[in-house]
């Protein structure tokens, strides 16, 4: 089995994406279907053997729908030009759209108004308008049968499939409500002997097939160019990509394309030139600009030795760069088709639109056809034949057109694509849909101590001197002697020194004591640097420093004691910021770590932390977030490293910092490119958001049916004389449609910041 995304063509509605699922489905070889008509893919997990591409489009394209050949591979070349070449269909398509509504619609505002004056007329006795009612409906006939048969072609065509394969979409609901008030008011028009026969009433209703279909034709096309702009995000990350590298080959500088350059080429990158490909400095140094990737505006220093990012941009010095990675290995292409991925991934509070609208079509055809008997029953024994007949025909229009399930199809993807892109932008990339839901409603947030709440390296973080020296002379006589030691802490020292700006001097006689310390001759002193005695401890009372579970090392000049350096792990920057904005949406914070205790809770002190789960060993780390969602906790845990893998999938959301590990990465629902903790608050702000837009899109969209469909039935007309006309149930059908994705696209704006 094999599970592909497909393009696919021909979708106007969310009822068409049930009968795509329903017709692929019923295929042999084919295991299931995810349909998404925001996006307009389809994620099918089949057999290719037995369910070949061309079977599949065999069993839709009768209907109207096409899958497209997907690219096999994610070359950000080929990416680019497939999603150029989509948005320009799409562009072409917009394009005949608008001339549609550009004729359309102004025929049906000036008919709407018209209709508005004839009703205004009647009640306050104002003049009629100038016209005969023959020669109107002779204008209206011809005006309305270009508007049905050119603009409405698609729902004259959803008309004609319902009939031949028995499958119904909106088009289809719209096709066979305009078609009929057409067929009835062109026959009476055409032939109004037929009329006197029956005894028809004189009114025709191309007044109502003009506005239904200018309406939905305007709603439609605010609606697909809506969902254009959905799609800025992928688009953005694809247009980052450099088209040309400057590789030096053979002594010489060759600017080839992207698709030459090949692993282990070294690029030239000048200043103010974007870095072309994943690669590692080897010469040069410079300030890059990372925020396309990670969302930080602040430029990251670079040195040989560091890794660079494809698409990020050089600001100063010229960089010589090794190549690292090339095509769909690069970073760029790995976000672009994980954002593209989630943007098609179905969030579980879907699954209820996605029940209703799989049987809403045919249960809306079922109320319009029982309206219609209703009123020709009931109706014409309480009215009359003639007047009974006018509010059947109106009541079987209105709720085929009123009852567009394509709001509801819309409410959750629209939201989910631009939640999903705006969080790519800011540097979070969210794997699916269903992490960002479960990460908004999360109690709990566990951390991973070493690399996600701290540096992961030791530092300096104290200094005791005697009155014989300065901090600064105490620092240089340890330091120039550690400068040749191995131990890490010794690293930290040497660095803390370089930090200060501190020449060092090279040591004399330099020996190294395994598991104790390091001795050596400065500038004629004897200097030694060990681990504290308890004598030592007790002399420079370092006792403070033990508790705050800190590793000291003490200096001896001439075997007199002078002073001791205190060594930790530090905290991140903006870690207490991040664990306050936790709280404040009501979040409980916890810690887990290998370390000990006290070395645990000191660090959890400083960041604010509520709990700490100390000397837990790298397996137990997943039974720590079992046992804490045993207690009823929704629980996301945030980590770096390979033993966090199993605590990552364990939790009900992970999140991985791109600082650590792949298989971190892998692991975790959520990756946030920069090791940076606030950005945990950021992804929790836009999930909460996210999910708060589909609620919002949810009710609008169950409202208008609720609401409209009985309204223009005719359901209120026996008790207080309301009936819905059909052409303001177009106008809220449109609508619909545009306040939902409307209301998704505010997510745009959302400051993450």
């Amino acid at each position: 089995m094999a599970l592909t995304t497909f393009k696919v063509k021909g979708m106007h509605c969310a009822s068409c994406a049930v009968i795509i699922s329903k017709r692929i489905t019923k295929l042999p070889g084919v295991k299931k279907a995810d349909i998404n008509y925001a996006s307009e893919t389809a994620k099918i997990d089949f057999n290719p053997k037995e369910a070949p591409l061309e079977k599949i489009n065999e069993e839709i394209r009768m209907l109207g729908y096409e899958l497209e050949d997907p690219h096999t591979g994610h070359d950000m070349g080929a990416m680019n030009m497939m999603d150029s070449q989509n948005k320009s269909e799409k562009l072409k398509e917009l394009a005949l759209m608008k001339r549609k509504v550009n004729i359309a619609f102004p025929v049906a505002l000036v008919v709407f108004a018209l209709m508005i004056w004839d009703i205004i007329a009647k009640m306050f006795l104002l003049p009629a308008l100038p016209l005969s009612m023959q020669l109107q409906n002779v204008i209206f006939l011809v005006f309305s049968t270009i508007i049905l048969f050119w603009a409405g072609k698609p729902f004259v065509q959803g008309f004609g499939r319902f009939f031949r394969y028995r499958v119904a979409n909106m088009d289809s609901l719209i096709g066979i409500g305009t078609l009929t008030a057409y067929t009835y008011s062109a026959v009476l028009v055409l032939m109004p002997q037929a009329r006197d026969y029956f005894s028809f009433p004189e009114y025709v209703y191309f007044d109502v097939v003009m506005v239904v279909i200018g309406f939905v034709l305007f709603g439609k096309y605010l609606e697909a160019r809506s969902k254009l702009r959905t799609g800025e995000a992928i688009e953005k990350l694809l247009s980052l990509q450099a088209k040309t590298a400057l590789v030096i080959r053979e002594g010489h500088e060759v600017e080839i394309s992207l698709a030459e350059v090949v692993v282990d080429d070294v690029v030239l990158v000048r200043p103010g030139t974007k870095i072309p490909v994943d690669g590692v400095i080897i010469e040069g140094n410079s300030a890059v600009d990372e925020s396309m990737i990670t969302g930080e505006s602040i430029p990251v220093d670079k040195h040989p030795g560091d890794a660079v990012v494809g698409a990020t941009i050089n600001k100063q010095g010229s960089l010589k760069c090794r190549v690292t990675r090339i095509g769909s290995a690069t970073m760029l292409s790995q976000i672009v088709k994980m954002v593209t991925d989630a943007q098609a991934s179905k969030a579980p509070i879907q699954a209820l639109a996605d029940k209703i609208s799989g049987t809403f079509v045919p249960v809306v055809l079922g109320i319009a056809s029982l309206s219609f008997v209703l009123w020709l029953t009931v109706g014409a024994w309480q009215l009359g034949f003639t007047v009974a007949f006018s509010y059947a025909l109106l009541s079987l229009v209105g709720v085929l057109v009123i009852a567009c399930p394509c709001a509801l199809g819309l409410a959750t993807p629209t939201a989910i694509i631009v939640g999903v892109g705006k969080g790519a932008e800011q540097g979070i990339l969210i794997k699916g849909a269903e992490s960002l839901e479960e990460l908004s409603h999360i109690t709990t947030v566990v951390f991973d101590k070493t690399g996600t709440i701290t540096e992961g390296s030791p530092k300096v973080t104290d200094i005791v001197v005697s009155s014989e020296y300065s901090e600064s002379e105490i620092i240089k006589y340890a330091a120039s002697i550690e400068r040749h030691s191995e131990h890490p802490l010794a690293h930290a020292i040497v660095a803390d020194a370089k930090k200060r700006n501190i020449s060092l001097v090279e040591p004399l006689d330099f020996i190294a004591y395994e598991g104790v310390g390091v001795e050596g001759t400065i500038e004629g002193k004897r200097v030694r640097v060990q681990k504290p005695t308890i004598e030592d401890i007790a002399q420079l009372s370092l006792n403070r420093l033990h508790e705050e579970g800190k590793t000291t090392a003490v200096i001896f000049i001439n075997q007199k004691i002078v002073g001791a350096l205190a060594l930790s792990d530090t905290l991140k920057e903006g870690v207490h910021e991040a664990i306050a904005a936790l709280h404040q949406v009501g979040l409980t914070t916890v810690m887990i770590t290998g370390d000990n205790k006290k070395a645990a809770e000191y660090i959890a002190t400083q960041a604010g932390i509520d709990k700490v789960i100390a000397e837990v060993m790298p397996n137990e780390k997943a039974a720590a977030v079992k046992e804490l969602q045993l207690q009823g906790l929704k629980v996301a845990m945030v980590g770096d490293g390979v033993n966090d893998a199993p605590a990552l999938i364990q939790a009900n959301v992970g999140i991985a910092m791109a600082t650590g590990t792949d298989i971190a990465i892998e692991a975790a629902g959520i990756t946030l490119l920069k090791g940076d903790v606030r950005k945990v608050v950021q992804a929790h702000t836009l999930a909460r958001r996210t999910m708060r837009v589909i609620r919002q899109n949810l009710f609008w969209a169950f409202f208008y049916n609720v609401i409209g469909i009985p309204l223009a039935a005719g359901a209120l007309f026996p008790f207080f004389g309301i009936f819905l006309n059909p052409m303001f149930a177009g106008i809220a059908m449109a609508g619909s449609s545009v306040s939902v994705v409307g209301n998704s696209l505010r997510l745009k704006t959302l400051n993450l910041k």
